[in-house]
């Protein structure tokens, strides 16, 4: 495989048991998941109760948890966008889930539109938005120059065609205009703490594993600059807790929080935060 090394083999710990490589891109420096499921099989590696991105249940104390910090979440990107000078206010969120980021923005005056594969939270986040959600065949319907923010909150890791979509995001962002990208971190603490365990990897459902450098080079491609990266401090707790279950086979909330806590103190130093937030201009 020209140009491309093996940095470390994952097991798929929430679906299918599966066996995939992470092989490094020389030309991105980002990792991708080989081999990738095709397009009619990657649905099937979703079907797990645990994906609660796809839901709004609260079964028990972890998923309580998550949606409560999923609260505090939506505050600070509500922020954060609202940071951003722009005069129609116009807003598309892809991956959208069950739309809750979309609801919060609509209500603080955002036209928003969605988009979402996955037909259940696609029937949950359009009751929420006045049917503002979309199938992914929208994106190529959308008129060119359509929107002042794109967001992608953990989910172009997820996005087959990598270098397509940040194609068509370009085409479809305001000169001006802002692309907010929120990713896992495998140059993080815990990243390199849990390996092969780390929770962030989910493969197969994570086709690529990015970097600084890699997002940086992968939307200059298209004329972007990475104008501010900002941690996501909440997401090491969680991904560390869910890696602890993947390394020891158990709960360990305790331990999960302590390495969450120590990636958290090693990111203030170093900028590499379990995930991060990157604010992309475009012009």
């Amino acid at each position: 495989m020209k140009n491309k090394s093996v940095f470390l083999t994952v097991k798929d710990h929430s679906v299918s048991g599966e066996a995939f490589q992470l092989i490094r891109n020389s030309e991105y420096g980002f990792l991708e998941t080989t081999p990738q499921p095709s397009l009619d099989k990657l649905p099937d590696y979703y079907k797990s109760e645990d994906y609660i991105s796809h839901t709004d249940s609260k079964r028990n104390l972890f998923e309580k948890v998550y949606h409560l910090v999923r609260t505090i979440s939506l505050k600070k990107k509500l922020n954060l966008i609202n940071s951003f000078q722009s005069e129609e206010k116009t807003l598309l969120d892809i991956g959208c889930g069950t739309g809750d980021f979309l609801e919060t923005a609509q209500e603080n005056n955002w036209k928003v539109f969605g988009i979402e594969p996955n037909q259940e939270a696609r029937q949950i986040a359009n009751k929420k938005t006045n049917e503002s959600v979309f199938q992914t065949e929208q994106l190529l319907r959308f008129e060119p120059n359509s929107f002042d923010v794109i967001t992608l909150w953990h989910v172009l890791e997820h996005l087959p065609n990598l270098e397509d979509h940040i194609t068509i995001f370009k085409k479809l962002l305001k000169l001006n205009g802002t692309l907010l990208i929120a990713v896992p971190n495998y140059e993080s603490y815990d990243a390199k703490y849990y390996k092969e365990f780390w929770a962030a990897l989910d493969v197969p459902r994570h086709l690529w594993h990015f970097n600084q450098t890699s997002i940086s080079n992968l939307v200059s491609k298209q004329s972007f600059k990475v104008q501010k990266v900002k941690p996501m401090w909440f997401d090491s707790f969680y991904v560390s807790m869910l890696s602890e279950k993947y390394k020891s086979g158990k709960m360990n909330p305790i331990k999960g929080f302590w390495y969450g806590m120590l990636s958290n103190i090693k990111a203030m130093r170093s900028k590499e935060a379990s995930s991060l937030i990157y604010i992309i201009k475009n012009g």
